[in-house]
């Protein structure tokens, strides 16, 4: 089997404007892209890929040319080619390409593609996670309905400011009480002392984990946060380095949780070795959302193949990311998310929607 073709077609994805934390933006008239590998056996293998107009041409220009007449079951030396691109394309770049490769494998075997990895688990909890809220009242509303609807676990995106950040937490431990996980993702949006005041206040409001209080590259303030927190502490989704910058944050005792999704870290190939690094140390590595309902597809195998991704994540709660598939990842009314069970990524794109949508194809 032979790479013949890479392609992108960029399609419009119009959404809402939403907003999360302190300042990200997104939503409006934005673009996705969906990129296929074509074979010579006529498999072919799909990603998504976000900001196309960004990315997809350093995907065509440094990446195509690497794989082209390449066997795409050589997963393993394709991406190690991949990764030395990584000062010319963003890791979305390489990992678009990875779970393309994936798609072609599973689709050959005829296995979902956690079978190929080896799969741990059928279902996982899933828990909401946050967008922006202007009040303490709508975050507890909000969390609420979750709860209601049988979830039980949730994530808040406050709003980056210490205090009210805190106050927000009260509200929502109140509203839905002690029986619903609660997580707090500040965003990297503190300094140290902020940090720890706020880390001592959901400490004391029992919640699961404290992500992301400090920028990534702050190693020697996330040390300092650790040895002063009880609670979970959760960083390095954006750790500069990727896979390769995470051994110091284990053996620094920075963080204890490993964080990283198909996206960032650049594809399911690395995702499931960022895995198994944690696991060799006996933590977890939560899985962060994948920006595209395709990204979260492969997200969704990983978790299935590995034995320390205790959650989903599902972001945001307004569900605006859900958009390219002709039925997307459903869940239970338990809360739970299951494993896919058809050969490949196991989902099928909405290409009727794509071609209403096309904006222009690029090879």
């Amino acid at each position: 089997m032979k790479i013949t073709n890479v392609k992108v077609e960029t399609f419009n994805w119009p959404t809402e404007n939403w907003q999360v934390g302190f300042g990200m933006k997104f939503g409006g008239n934005s673009e996705l892209s969906v990129v296929t590998v074509e074979t010579d056996q006529g498999i072919n293998g799909n990603a998504f890929l976000n900001r196309p107009t960004h990315n997809a041409p350093g995907l065509i220009e440094f990446i195509k040319p690497l794989v082209m007449g390449r066997n795409p079951l050589d997963i393993g030396a394709i991406w190690w080619d991949m990764w030395k691109m990584n000062r010319s394309v963003s890791t979305y770049v390489i990992g678009a390409l990875d779970i393309c490769l994936w798609d072609i494998n599973g689709k050959t075997a005829g296995q979902p593609i956690h079978r190929l990895l080896g799969t741990c688990k059928d279902s996982v909890p899933v828990y909401s996670s946050t967008a922006f809220h202007n009040t303490k009242e709508e975050y507890a509303d909000e969390a609420v309905k979750f709860k209601e609807m049988g979830w039980k676990a949730h994530k808040l995106h406050p709003h980056g400011r210490p205090m009210y950040d805190i106050e927000i937490s009260e509200e929502v431990r109140k509203a839905v009480g002690d029986d619903m996980e609660l997580m707090m993702d500040s965003m990297w949006a503190y300094q140290y002392e902020d940090a720890l005041r706020v880390g001592k206040a959901v400490e004391d409001l029992g919640f699961y984990w404290y992500e992301d209080p400090l920028v990534e590259q702050d190693l020697y303030n996330y040390k300092k946060l650790h040895q002063k927190l009880d609670i979970p502490i959760m960083s390095t989704e954006f750790a500069p380095g990727r896979l390769y910058g995470m051994t110091q944050w284990i053996t620094e005792y920075a963080t204890d949780i490993l964080r990283g999704d198909v996206a960032i870290t650049g594809g399911i190939t690395p995702l499931v070795r960022l895995c198994n690094l944690a696991e060799g140390f006996n933590m977890k590595c939560e899985i962060h959302h994948g920006g595209n309902s395709l990204n979260n597809v492969a997200n969704l195998h990983v978790t299935m193949a590995v034995p320390n991704c205790e959650f989903f994540e599902y972001f945001p709660c307004t569900g605006s990311l859900m958009y390219g598939l002709v039925e997307d990842i459903k869940f239970d009314n338990q809360g739970m998310v299951h494993a896919p069970t058809e050969p490949g990524l196991g989902y099928q794109i909405d290409w009727d929607l794509i071609k209403k949508e096309k904006i222009g194809v690029l090879e």
